[in-house]
């Protein structure tokens, strides 16, 4: 008997009925790597610190049933281009909207994973015109907790000084609940853009969001946080090991329009523990304004 195919093989199988782009912008001047499917409402995929388009390798072919997705490496990550400043949320903002500009999207869903959801919620803060409804997955730290920065920080530095396969894999399994859903694919892919030239010193500039010097000026705030006027859906899971339902609790309170939805058994990444949990919550959310069931 013929052993049964796994659920996910790679961002290949799950695209290969899917008529899909791959392509390089430029985005106010920064080359930025770009994956486009499907058709209908505008939804751009945010991911996190570290992370490259392929963290969405199992949603989007699903999401590309019913929007015109928008995945993309943020400026320093991925195989996007690492210019040597500070990325610092509101260059990452300004990044998002530059990638928008040069595809000609007006206004979108956003969907932002951790980092991804920090840079999407600024950009609904300061940028309310550009977007529509947004989903923020397990953001993260909301409460700037030190210890969280640091085993973010450390964990990272470790993966990319030394993009073996076991310093790697830890880094990815990190993310995960269920460690051994973390694929020989995922870990080599990352250990492909933490070996890229010139990377470490792009991660440096990626992890000064850590310093809690830096991030006072960044941080998560009623004060910033209250502007956002985008109808928000907070998808948390039960063992995000970045931040708890109290962290989700506080955004509930700042936002104006905002709900929580809980995806059970998963961590920090739903959207490939979870996959159909992920998609039916942006489907019911984000296409027909209810909330998740």
């Amino acid at each position: 008997m013929s052993t049964p195919l796994p659920d996910h093989i790679s961002i290949w199988g799950e695209l290969a009925d899917v008529d899909h782009q791959v392509l390089h912008v430029d985005a106010a001047g920064v080359r930025t790597r770009v994956l486009r499917a499907g058709s209908g409402p505008d939804l751009v995929l945010l991911h996190g610190t570290g992370g490259h388009l392929e963290a969405y390798a199992r949603d989007i072919a699903g999401l590309a049933a019913d929007f015109r997705v928008t995945a993309y490496d943020m400026v320093g990550h991925g195989w996007s281009e690492l210019p040597d400043r500070p990325y610092t949320t509101d260059v990452l903002a300004d990044h998002l909207l530059a990638v928008m500009d040069a595809l000609d999207i007006g206004a979108a869903h956003l969907s932002g994973e951790s980092l991804g959801g920090w840079v999407a919620a600024w950009a609904a803060a300061h940028h309310p015109e550009r977007v529509r409804r947004m989903v923020l997955n397990t953001p993260g730290n909301i409460a700037n907790k030190p210890e969280v920065m640091a085993r973010m920080r450390d964990s990272t530095m470790a993966a990319v000084r030394d993009p073996s396969d076991p310093t790697v894999r830890a880094r990815v399994e990190f993310l995960f609940h269920h460690k051994e859903m973390v694929t020989d694919e995922l870990v080599t892919l990352r250990r492909a853009v933490y070996s890229r030239p010139g990377f470490l010193r792009a991660i440096t500039n990626t992890l000064v969001l850590q310093d809690p010097e830096i991030r006072k000026d960044f941080a998560w705030d009623p004060a910033w946080v209250g502007a956002v006027t985008a109808p928000t859906l907070l998808l948390w899971t039960e063992h995000d090991p970045t931040g708890g339902l109290d962290e989700a609790a506080m955004l509930l309170e700042w936002l104006p329009d905002a709900r929580l939805h809980v995806i059970p058994d998963a961590g920090h990444w739903p959207q490939w523990e979870k996959p159909g949990a992920f998609l039916r919550a942006h489907r019911d959310f984000l296409l027909n304004g209810k909330d998740p069931a």
